[in-house]
């Protein structure tokens, strides 16, 4: 009897002795897998952070690139257009004039101005495209309407826009952005699309702007653009993303159920900060 009892207590000794080497190896085992999930989500958290300071770069990138594009642009358009009309008045305008007959000297003075006004109206301009004045003097809906006119006007594109609720101006930098944006949307539209049409909507909801652009001829969605956008070329793209990104929006290219016409539609927060 003795005998059955002290065999029966050491086997639940030995149980006792298992169930807790059990409970052990358990504990250490969740303790091990909580571990290495927790390594795994920090290797994932600075991977995408990484992969994000590698977009940040790519876009700030572009968007030095584009800064530095448009000064060689206008130090193009100044060196090769306004310095040779500056140096030819100066011509008209040298110590000789003085030696000169009345008539002769009126003539050169009359050339001279010719020429000067000729510079004056080439410096507007090459103005006027850092800032359009009816972007600056009455606003997105009036320089984007202005800008689908003059498209139509051409005759090689049917063009349109209609604001349906831009009741309240953005700040200057904000609309000259969008602008910026629309601009080159429809410049890779009418370059690349061989579209009939192209029409703009404008409307608003309580957080946000939407701007909508839609044309019937070639156009990518948007893996094709996040695709493009990866690559060394593409730079209107880039500096699409670049803008965007500095107006806290975001763009999706997009492409109708009917398979008929492509969009692309920009959504912009209204409290936008830059």
């Amino acid at each position: 009897m003795f005998f059955l009892q002290a065999t029966s207590s050491s086997d639940v000794s030995k149980l006792m002795f298992i169930g807790s080497i059990g409970m052990i190896t358990l504990a250490i085992g969740i303790i091990v897998f909580v571990i290495m999930h927790q390594r795994k989500v920090i290797r994932y958290h600075i991977q995408m952070k990484r992969l994000e300071a590698e977009k940040q770069q790519i876009f700030l990138n572009a968007s030095i690139r584009f800064q530095e594009e448009e000064r060689q642009r206008i130090a193009a358009d100044l060196h090769d257009d306004a310095g040779p009309l500056l140096a030819t008045a100066r011509l008209y305008l040298n110590e000789n004039l003085l030696n000169q007959e009345r008539a002769q000297q009126l003539q050169s003075i009359f050339s001279a101005k010719q020429i000067i006004d000729d510079a004056i109206l080439l410096i507007r301009n090459i103005s006027h495209s850092l800032m359009p004045p009816t972007l600056k003097n009455f606003g997105l809906e009036s320089a984007t309407t202005d800008l689908f006119q003059k498209i139509s006007g051409s005759g090689s594109l049917n063009a349109s826009a209609r604001f349906h609720d831009y009741r309240q101006r953005l700040k200057v930098e904000q609309e000259l952005l969008i602008f910026r944006v629309i601009q080159e949307l429809i410049n890779n539209i009418i370059k690349h699309s061989n579209a009939g049409f192209i029409h703009l909507t404008q409307n608003t909801t309580a957080t946000h702007m939407y701007i909508r652009l839609h044309h019937d001829g070639k156009g990518i969605v948007q893996s094709e653009f996040d695709k493009l956008n990866q690559l060394s070329q593409g730079l209107g793209l880039k500096n699409i993303a670049s803008r965007m990104k500095v107006l806290h929006g975001r763009i999706f290219f997009d492409i109708d159920s009917s398979q008929t016409y492509y969009k692309v539609t920009m959504e912009i927060p209204k409290e936008t900060v830059i």
